[in-house]
């Protein structure tokens, strides 16, 4: 059975400074932004890293080149170490650090019409 994890090396962009090593259970993509140690990055580049074995090429690991930045506004860091944008408590929430809405995705989340309270 294969891990649904993706090993992943963080490099900060400007200086190539290797930050270290996570395992994820998401795919970022540029755009989307990792807080590690305290500090908010934005994914500006990924690259696959891929291994031969047994004859055929795997996905080995991925390289993340990111950027230091300040947290986004109006945008919630989950369990998870990713940001999502917008009221997270809505049911039409995207869940994402890209897209704030599947209604509005514009914004702005205090004045939507189309605001549902998150069933839990």
């Amino acid at each position: 059975m294969e891990s649904n994890f993706l090993p992943a090396e963080v490099i900060v962009n400007d200086s190539r400074r290797v930050l270290g090593y996570l395992s994820l259970d998401w795919n970022p993509q540029p755009g989307a932004y990792l807080e590690i140690e305290g500090t908010t990055y934005i994914v500006l580049e990924r690259r696959h890293r891929y291994q031969l074995s047994a004859g055929k090429y795997r996905l080995h690991k991925i390289a993340l080149y990111v950027q230091a930045v300040a947290a986004p506004a109006e945008a919630t860091l989950l369990d998870d170490g990713r940001w999502v944008i917008g009221d997270i408590t809505c049911r039409y929430n995207a869940r994402s650090e890209l897209l704030r809405c599947a209604v509005n995705p514009k914004g702005a989340c205090d004045r939507c019409i189309h605001y549902q309270p998150l069933d839990n």
